[in-house]
């Protein structure tokens, strides 16, 4: 009783101390709904000009290799994030962020329809470190310990 009393005490907490949203200042830099997963790199596609404006750029990404049923799913990259795939190779374990977006559509005939596309935000491969975590800092002097056991003070 005292742990759930205690995470619901935890959760109203992070809930109340969350900023106003409708307040802040939009930024293109965060993607809305977004999400991460990780996989294999199975194929990847050439960069396509959709129209003078749009550049997109896609690839698959194996995702649950080791399983019995892994899953193919579609990714794209846009306008200046095609190039964040160069120095990637089929193959290659990566972390993806995406965006999980939505639109509809209306045929001349009227008929509507939905589409659904993964927008990728960044990937990496497996294994990198963002920089400027614990292990960039630089290494401790190999100074030798003191040998007295006086209290400076």
């Amino acid at each position: 009783m005292k742990s759930s009393r205690l995470r619901s005490r935890m959760a109203h907490r992070t809930l109340t101390s969350l900023p106003d949203l409708a307040s802040a200042p939009t930024r293109t830099t965060v993607p809305p709904m977004g999400m991460d997963t990780r996989g294999r790199l199975y194929a990847i596609f050439d960069a396509q000009q959709v129209t003078e404006r749009f550049r997109k750029r896609e690839f698959v990404l194996e995702l649950d290799a080791e399983g019995r049923y892994p899953q193919y799913v579609l990714f794209q990259l846009t306008g200046d994030r095609c190039e964040a795939l160069e120095g990637f190779s089929v193959g290659d374990p990566v972390r993806v962020e995406f965006s999980l977006r939505g639109r509809e559509w209306k045929s001349p005939k009227g008929e509507t329809k939905f589409f659904n596309s993964l927008d990728v935000w960044t990937i990496e491969h497996e294994g990198a470190r963002a920089s400027g975590g614990l292990d960039d800092l630089p290494p401790f002097l190999d100074a030798p310990a003191p040998q007295d056991d006086d209290i400076p003070f």
